[in-house]
């Protein structure tokens, strides 16, 4: 049985999972390969956000490590149960990030007995960091 820590309210903490991501990386990546690069990795939602900043890249890389977060809070990794498509960061009503997941991320979601994924973002101009949490 994996231990889980319990929370007065009664949720429980199901999966962790964090991530670094070198801003420069993803700048490259643009860079070489353009909107089919921002496309593969990042929602319309998740782009209109980051590219409407003076400099998008540490914004893009902190979704790019949140997505990797909660890929990896799930066990998983990015692959057929966790795309970087089923994982949209957006911004809550407080400013806060919220994940938001789809397909078959969502389904992993109901599986794990998960109600939430909690995500936290952190950046610099050079690193991006991000840490994910499963709730259920």
């Amino acid at each position: 049985m994996t231990p889980t820590l319990e929370f007065p309210e009664g949720g429980k903490v199901l999966g962790i999972g964090c991530d670094l991501a070198e801003v420069g990386r993803i700048k490259d990546a643009h860079e070489r390969n353009g909107q089919a690069f921002l496309d593969k990795v990042f929602t319309p939602a998740e782009q209109k956000y980051c590219l409407d900043k003076a400099n998008p890249y540490p914004s893009l890389a902190a979704r790019w490590a949140a997505k990797e977060a909660v890929s990896k809070a799930f066990t998983t990794g990015i692959g057929a149960e966790v795309g970087l498509l089923t994982v949209e960061i957006e911004k809550g009503g407080n400013g806060q990030p919220v994940a938001n997941l789809s397909g078959n991320a969502l389904v992993l979601l109901g599986r794990f007995g998960g109600k939430e994924v909690k995500v936290s973002l952190s950046h610099t101009q050079e690193l991006a960091m991000a840490v994910a949490v499963i709730i259920g």
